[in-house]
């Protein structure tokens, strides 16, 4: 029960109206597609107009190619396939969710985020709570399905109010989601949406998964302060307190005995050492040839096959000393499991690249790109601006398009290019969108999670509803995007590398 019910705040009913606006959009592969058709129809429409632009680097002259030509029809439709088959972030994820999704049948991402959260100190449980749900980003639903229940059940049994305990790892999971001390798939994705988007202008500039690397593992850390503190301050000091827990909820959790984790820890010893070896000596397998360049960019361009390989290995070991795997037949179905959860993702996918090389092809994304710029030159906007109105717009977007990686595949091959015109890496301009993207996530109906998350607070309060989340979540929201964002304006300011090979 809430301490302070009242009716709906305007913050509450402005967040209502963006929900209704949000459900009228349509699907998010249907959007696509519409965009695909706005392409063809613009790039007749550029292309008869004679409209130009001039490259600022060549001095080239830039001009639109009709999609509606023979062509452009015959590129159309000789290019579907390969279109999706060679969009950077299909492959990536696909083989990165083979491995996680390993470890995540067998029951070891979701033991790890047990541990970490029930083992916590009391003084310092909110801290543990958000900070387990930034590193569960990793497993994708797992810090949905498993922690935030969890959460509730820990705070409860501490005598602080369940709802809390939900606020802080949805916090963590989801307002977190860009901010993690490993590289995960959601990296991959959009590091390769970046480097389509960058090659509209360079073709040779690669963006690496690991481009936001140091600053994402910064940010685990800064998250989990910002959160906490959010948490106890803010959040909690309005919810009442909970009756006396019942004997089933005061229950401790088991805890997994047996030989796993040690066989686990000589697992990721020996993992380590294999990385190291393929890298540290003179020509080694993943070493750089080139000594003027970073050493590892190798072993960094290869990463997410390296991630599905320890996760998949990790879930594998621990599957057959828990007993939940006795047979092949039993972590492949895990893996199996995993991929057929991308259906969606993959439908999505494939409109997505269609957009993104209709918009290369037909040479508007180069003219938009360059015209941007040459109108944001003239408005003689700091860097510093710049980046702060573009997480403003990735935040606000985020609001009615829940999807990271559909937003970027839209954002990307105009801002990307565009920003980078002007000075700014797109490795600066991903983390920017990063951050916008997080932080309204959980504030936001159109987030997949958003009623889940309503479920498990009406499981310790009746009465608790959307609104109740909107305006438990908004503290955070708030505080994330101007404390996140002001790190970034001084990580860029002192200079500092966003990531290796950045």
């Amino acid at each position: 029960m809430r301490s302070h019910p009242s009716s709906p705040s305007l913050s509450q009913r402005w967040l209502n109206g963006i929900e209704a606006a949000g459900n009228r959009l349509p699907n998010p592969v249907l959007l696509f597609v519409i965009f695909c058709l706005a392409v063809v129809v613009i790039s007749a429409l550029v292309q008869g107009a004679g409209l130009t632009a001039t490259h600022p680097v060549t001095g080239q002259s830039l001009t639109a190619k009709s999609l509606l030509s023979e062509d452009g029809l015959r590129w159309m439709l000789t290019s579907a396939v390969s279109n999706f088959t060679q969009f950077a972030p299909v492959g990536p994820v696909v083989v990165a969710i083979m491995g996680i999704a390993i470890a995540e049948h067998s029951g070891l991402l979701g033991k790890v985020l047990a541990s970490l959260a029930h083992r916590a100190p009391p003084r310092s449980l909110s801290a543990v709570i958000v900070f387990t749900g930034v590193l569960s980003s990793i497993g994708f639903d797992a810090g949905y399905v498993v922690l935030i229940p969890l959460a509730a059940l820990i705070f409860r049994a501490a005598g602080r109010s369940p709802l809390a305990g939900i606020a802080a790892a949805f916090a963590g999971v989801s307002g977190g989601f860009s901010a993690n001390l490993l590289l995960g798939p959601v990296d991959a994705i959009l590091a390769g949406i970046s480097t389509e988007a960058i090659g509209l202008i360079d073709p040779q500039r690669e963006v690496l998964a690991s481009g936001n690397y140091f600053f994402i593992a910064i940010s685990a850390v800064f998250i989990t302060v910002v959160g906490a503190l959010v948490n106890e301050t803010l959040v909690e000091p309005r919810l009442a307190k909970p009756e006396p827990p019942t004997e089933a909820s005061a229950q401790p959790l088991s805890t997994e005995s047996g030989r796993a984790p040690i066989w686990l820890l000589v697992y990721s010893a020996a993992f380590a050492g294999l990385l190291v070896s393929l890298v540290l000596p003179e020509g080694g397998l993943l070493r750089n040839p080139d000594p003027n360049g970073l050493a590892a960019l190798p072993l960094l361009k290869t990463l997410v096959i390296w991630i599905a390989l320890y996760a998949g290995g990790a879930g594998i070991i621990y599957g057959y000393l828990s007993g939940k795997y006795r047979s092949s037949h039993d972590w492949v179905a895990g893996m199996e499991q995993g991929v057929s959860t991308l259906a969606g993702y993959l439908v999505l996918m494939f409109f997505a690249a269609q957009f993104v090389n209709y918009f290369a092809w037909s040479g508007l994304g180069a003219m938009a790109a360059v015209g941007g710029a040459s109108w944001l030159g003239e408005l003689a906007l700091s860097k510093t601006t710049l980046l702060l109105l573009f997480i403003m717009t990735s935040a606000a977007i985020n609001l009615l398009i829940g999807s990271a990686s559909a937003k970027w595949a839209v954002m990307a091959p105009v801002f990307v290019p565009m920003l980078a015109l002007l000075g700014l890496p797109p490795e600066a301009t991903q983390m920017a969108y990063r951050i916008g993207d997080s932080c309204t996530n959980i504030i936001t109906p159109l987030m997949p999670y958003f009623g889940v998350v309503v479920a498990f607070m009406q499981s310790h309060d009746k009465s608790a509803g959307m609104g109740t989340l909107m305006a438990m979540m908004l503290p955070y929201s708030i505080c994330l995007l101007l404390s996140w964002s002001a790190l970034l304006l001084l990580w860029l300011g002192l200079g500092l590398p966003l990531g290796p090979g950045a």
